[in-house]
């Protein structure tokens, strides 16, 4: 069975930088596409990031410049590496895959940045 495993959330001062994992198991990682997506209180989930298998990436305008996402296909996992963060940012940001026409999230990992 699929699972996504976020991990590195945490609290940060405006500027500051996090970087998220993913760790996935269930399917052949390196062909499928990976994205983080957030959702901010009161606020739809929306898409940050993804990448191919082939590591071609996508970016929501809001994050260009400021967040990377990557892949290691040898150890299953991807990466949302985040810099100068702003308090708007501020959201928990979930793992996903589409797979098999169906929609598979992890349990989310909470991002807050606050001075």
């Amino acid at each position: 069975q699929v699972q996504l495993v976020e991990s590195g959330g945490g609290l940060v001062q405006p500027g500051g930088s996090l970087r998220l994992s993913c760790a996935a198991s269930g399917f052949i990682f390196q062909l499928n596409a990976m994205g983080w997506y957030r959702q901010a209180p009161g606020k739809e989930r929306e898409l940050v990031a993804q990448i191919t298998g082939r590591a071609t990436t996508n970016y929501a305008e809001s994050v260009k410049g400021r967040f990377t996402i990557s892949r290691d296909n040898a150890k299953n996992t991807v990466y949302l590496q985040m810099n100068s963060l702003k308090p708007e940012d501020t959201a928990v940001y979930y793992c996903h895959i589409l797979y098999r026409a169906r929609d598979y999230w992890g349990q989310g990992t909470q991002v807050t940045v606050s001075s």
